[in-house]
């Protein structure tokens, strides 16, 4: 929203200087976004006259000018190039140390070609206004000598721009700015009062309204005799300062009246209307040309204006280029109507139109201005184009905008955080418009103004209960008394300004900070940056995939089938981020791309509900390097991802095990399920299984796993002890055990290392053995362990009793033979 600092004082008498007057909008909530003052950069430069102009001397294109420009000024001289530079001749004189808009230089006194200058004599294209000319501006015979240029051009008027939030539609009116600013204790509100215009006829143009949803309320009169021509130079400027082009008398005096009291107006050409009625309807397929040129087709969800001959204007948006004025209308019908915000907010979007009516209409506009507003815009035209007024028609009802507020004084501080006095409320609230109804030393009840449609307003409660009217008119009610206190504190504290307010601290909860992340975010950030650390991309899939694919993974219940997908492709709810995987693993195959690594962290859906899972796959081979072939993915790969997951995810290393009833997607004989206990399941891994790589057309290694991080136990807390560093160096000892071929190697681990906890800190599986070498259905199984002494160093004897216990301890649980 524009607005010049002269037309803003029509409003408010004010002797507060512009940068007071923006300051106080930044406070009071009208961000000041943008002053553009041609008079500041304008000052230097003053009128002046060519006393006489003499040949230079030394060069043939230039004149040594003598130059009056008054006080201080009264004869320097100048050397000019312009053709035109002659004696007698007002131009615009720039002093040493002028900066040049238009040339971007500085002004200095000094020396051309041998003759001293003092000055530079301008044209208008140096000062920025306009475009080159040939030589020096000329001002008109007669000009006083002396005087400042942007006041003898009428620029030294400040147009501020400020941004309006969506609730604000009053302060899309300079009056309504002026009204805050006074409140705001910035001056006082000039009194305004429309004069009322005697109707001499009956309207030939009535009205008819048959969409009273979207507008409940329409006026006019037809101005017969007029004279439509280019508006006075004031009304010119107003427009012009504000950005809008002049058009005709008729057309800025209806673009003034939308700035200057927010209310939009539109002019129809009665001769070019056909019949006598113009009604307010809905869309019926119609092509509307718009006074932009635009071409728009009308719908039945769009409140138009049509005649007989069809649709005419964009009711509340824009008019139709047929019926608009031209500098041939002497009869013209004004409009002044109330439209919905919504409908208007619609339509605009469903044409994409912009207009400053819309603007303002959507936010809503003043709901009792429209018979004032018609006879101010009667009388100005009346003025400026002469003619006679017709009595008003109008078509509709007026709307019951009264309404009332209520504010208690102590809710100011309690809720506002600002301690006010009850009468500097109620003067604020006074200064806004509000009218005091009732009052005491608790509270004040108002009535709300006609022009602030966002006070007061009842907030949907819902929508999607049906209550009874009593009901629902009482529960209105009381959201509308909730709702419009809080309005009117955020009034009184927006005139205090909200920089008043200080800052209070939220009471720590506790001593010590609350963590940013719950347990299971930092789980799931951890496996993300680890399986990142070991090479693998992460993804981000759909949460529903393909019903055959899903079906592939695990149970497809028709409670996780959607009813409606967005693709016919996509209609189950995947059960792992596995299937995922596989898809990406097929797509980047088929285009030559089959070694790959990837993860994805996210849920998987199943009749119990949903988990997050950290699901990852390999397929294809290893990079070739100097010195080593490229090797298959294999399962030692997938089972290294899944306990590395767990390990950042908190899960007891030592307490898993490892059984090998993985689901159907893996291979029977090259897969495991990890384990905590007998019965808690924390992740599967393995080989995918063959037959479901082969109905996918994939002819690759592939092997992946998945670890459902939300399932590991949370770790008992406990403080942590100082952590006990033995000084002593440790020990390591490797055994060769043949067992039977079903023993699986974490049995015997564990037996190893219980053997002896207190000095064997460490024990791994290194080596698997099956050859002719070892007994038929048996395989040998080479176990490293570290032995860690922490009081004493060990001697042989020592050592050797320890080895004798790990040997013990492999057979009698695994029945294990130590290899010769």
């Amino acid at each position: 929203m524009k607005f010049s600092l002269s037309w803003l004082r029509e409003h408010l008498d004010t002797t507060a200087s512009l940068e007071e007057l923006c300051a106080r909008l930044n406070t009071i909530g009208l961000e000041v976004e943008g002053i553009e003052d041609r008079g500041a950069v304008l000052a230097p430069f003053r009128t002046a006259r060519i006393l006489t102009a003499e040949q230079h001397p030394n060069a043939d294109r230039l004149r040594v000018c003598q130059v009056d420009a008054g006080e201080g000024f009264e004869r320097v001289q100048v050397v000019c190039g312009a053709p035109n530079a002659r004696a007698g001749l007002s131009v615009i004189f720039a002093p040493p140390g002028t900066w040049i808009p238009g040339s971007d230089i500085t002004i200095k006194a000094g020396k051309i070609r041998g003759e001293a200058s003092g000055g530079m004599l301008c044209s208008l294209r140096e000062l920025g206004l306009g475009q080159e000319t040939g030589g020096i501006a000329e001002l008109p015979d007669g000009t006083v000598v002396g005087q400042s240029y942007a006041l003898f051009a009428d620029m030294d008027d400040p147009v501020i721009e400020i941004a309006i939030t969506p609730n604000r539609g009053d302060a899309l009116a300079i009056r309504g700015i002026a009204r805050d600013l006074a409140a705001a204790g910035m001056g006082t509100l000039r009194p305004w009062l429309a004069e009322t215009v005697e109707g001499h006829f009956a309207s030939p143009l009535i009205w008819a309204d048959s969409f009273a949803e979207a507008c409940p309320w329409v006026l006019g009169r037809t101005i017969r005799g007029v004279r439509n021509g280019p508006s006075p130079e004031w009304l010119q400027r107003r427009l012009e300062s504000v950005g809008l082009r002049p058009i005709s008398a008729l057309v800025d005096i209806t673009n003034y009246f939308a700035f200057d009291l927010g209310r939009p107006l539109h002019v129809f050409d009665v001769a070019k209307v056909g019949g006598n009625v113009l009604t307010v309807c809905r869309g019926a397929g119609e092509t509307l040309r718009t006074l932009d040129g635009g071409e728009h087709v009308m719908t039945v969800d769009d409140c138009v204006i049509a005649d007989a001959n069809g649709v005419q204007s964009l009711a509340g948006i824009m008019g139709g280029e047929a019926t608009g004025v031209d500098e041939g209308t002497t009869d013209v019908f004004v409009e002044c109507a109330l439209f919905d915000p919504v409908h208007i907010a619609l339509s605009g979007r469903r044409h994409n139109l912009h207009s400053d009516a819309r603007q303002r209409f959507e936010r809503g506009v003043d709901q009792a201005l429209p018979p004032a507003a018609l006879e101010a815009a009667t009388r100005m035209i009346l003025d400026l184009c002469g003619g006679e007024a017709s009595e008003v028609v109008s078509a509709g009802t007026p709307p019951a905008w009264q309404r009332t507020a209520h504010l208690r004084f102590d809710r100011i501080r309690t809720l506002g955080g600002l301690t006010v006095a009850p009468d500097h409320a109620v003067a604020s609230l006074e200064g806004l418009g509000f009218e005091v109804r009732e009052r005491d030393a608790e509270h004040v009840v108002v009535s709300v103004p006609s022009w602030r449609n966002d006070i007061a307003t009842p907030m949907v409660l819902d929508q999607g209960r049906d209550l009874p009217p009593e009901q629902a008119a009482r529960a209105a009610q009381g959201a509308m008394a909730v709702d419009s206190e809080v309005d009117l504190i955020e009034e009184v504290l927006r005139l205090e300004g909200m920089d008043a307010i200080p800052a209070v601290s939220l009471p720590p909860v506790s001593a010590v900070p609350v963590p940013a992340l719950t347990p299971a975010q930092v789980r799931a950030a951890s496996a993300r940056r680890h399986l990142a650390a070991r090479g693998l991309l992460e993804t981000v899939g759909f949460s529903f995939v393909a019903h055959a694919q899903a079906a592939a993974f695990g149970e497809t219940p028709e409670s996780l089938h959607l009813l409606n997908p967005i693709a016919a492709d996509l209609d189950q709810m995947r059960p792992t981020p596995l299937v995922n995987l596989l898809n990406a693993v097929h797509h980047n195959a088929a285009r030559g791309y089959p070694d790959l690594g990837l993860f994805e962290i996210g849920a998987g859906f199943g009749e119990a509900g949903q988990r997050q899972i950290a699901a990852a796959i390999r397929s294809g081979h290893s990079a070739r390097t100097p010195g080593h072939a490229a090797t298959a993915v294999d399962l030692w790969a997938a089972k290294a991802d899944i306990l590395d997951v767990l390990r950042v995810a908190g899960a007891p290393m030592e307490g898993l095990s490892i059984t090998p009833d993985a689901p159907a997607h893996y291979h029977p004989g090259r897969s495991g399920t990890v384990r905590q206990g007998p019965k808690l399941v924390l992740g599967h891994f393995g080989q995918l299984h063959p037959a479901l790589l082969a109905e996918r057309g994939i002819d690759l290694p592939v092997v992946g796993c998945e670890a459902f991080i939300e399932d590991v136990p949370e770790p008992k807390r406990r403080r942590r002890a100082v952590p006990n560093l033995s000084p002593f160096q440790p020990l390591h000892r490797d055994f060769a055990f043949i067992v039977a071929g079903d023993v699986p190697a974490e049995k015997l681990l564990r037996a190893v290392r219980g053997a002896e906890r207190n000095l064997i800190s460490a024990v791994s599986l290194f080596d698997v053995y099956e050859g002719d070498k070892i007994p038929a259905g048996h395989k040998s199984m080479g176990i490293e362990i570290t032995i860690q002494p922490t009081d004493r160093n060990l001697t042989d004897a020592d050592i050797e009793a320890v080895c004798a216990r790990v040997i013990a301890a492999a057979q009698k649980t695994c029945n294990a033979e130590l290899r010769g």
